[in-house]
């Protein structure tokens, strides 16, 4: 098991890419922290988990909220001693034109995926500093890397997630502790419109070389390779799993 004993966090965990890359990490003998905003959703995980045979602890938390987070990361560590494996996924979208985008929209999603972010980077990294220990994964866009109509904010966000990696490999490199980013083809309700959507998705899936929509299932390995000790020596690097639309 490439992960046995580990205690990783996967927030935004409740469905999606992040419940598939807890489910992952738990097949492989990690023990799972499954964090969502969404309470059932995060114990509906958690146990499917624990009937596979596994470990995992559904815990509910506002990621943008940083008392939650910082009791969020204590009650893993009082549950299992430690935290090895962060996975900032957690994000949410407020889509509009820019010219009509609210403050209050802007706001929200950067607070969200680049605040939440850093709130539980924080939460977890002096643990791991001491331990000369961790992985630290964060996930970026096509969005953040292209760009994108009626979604500055989430653009601007997910391009804001590429610096705080590149910063965070930087900075902790010194300690054993690796920092990655992935980003994931559509394939997380968040892209259900642009996937559904007759106006959008002929037009997107013509930007996709390999022609069809992402499985959460085929994401998933990435995750588990920055997780694991096989991406020992990768850090501060940025991988696309996104059918090939971010070829350059």
């Amino acid at each position: 098991m490439q992960l046995k004993d580990r205690v990783a966090i996967v927030t935004g965990a409740g469905q999606g890419i992040g419940a598939t890359v807890a489910k992952a990490y738990a097949l492989e003998g990690a023990k799972v922290a499954v964090i969502d905003l969404d309470l059932a959703a995060a114990n509906r995980v958690a146990a499917e988990i624990i009937e596979s045979g596994g470990q995992a602890l559904g815990v509910a938390c506002d990621v943008a909220n940083r008392e939650q987070v910082e009791a969020m990361a204590a009650q893993v560590n009082a549950a299992w001693g430690r935290i090895d494996i962060l996975v900032n996924n957690a994000g949410i979208t407020r889509t509009a034109m820019l010219n009509k985008m609210t403050p209050d929209q802007w706001q929200q999603v950067l607070a969200v995926h680049l605040t939440g972010a850093f709130n539980c980077l924080q939460a977890v990294v002096g643990g791991m500093i001491e331990r000369q220990y961790g992985r630290i994964i964060y996930v970026t866009s096509t969005a953040g890397v292209l760009g994108t109509i009626g979604q500055i904010n989430y653009s601007a966000a997910k391009a804001g997630i590429l610096g705080m990696t590149k910063s965070t490999a930087k900075e902790l490199a010194r300690y054993n502790i690796t920092a990655n980013a992935i980003a994931p083809g559509a394939a997380t309700p968040m892209t259900e419109t642009i996937r559904t959507d007759e106006r959008f998705k002929d037009k997107y899936l013509d930007r996709i070389p390999l022609g069809r929509w992402a499985q959460p299932e085929e994401i998933a390995p990435v995750f588990l390779f920055f997780a694991s000790d096989a991406s020992s020596y990768v850090t501060g690097q940025v991988l696309a799993a996104d059918g090939g639309m971010t070829i350059h």
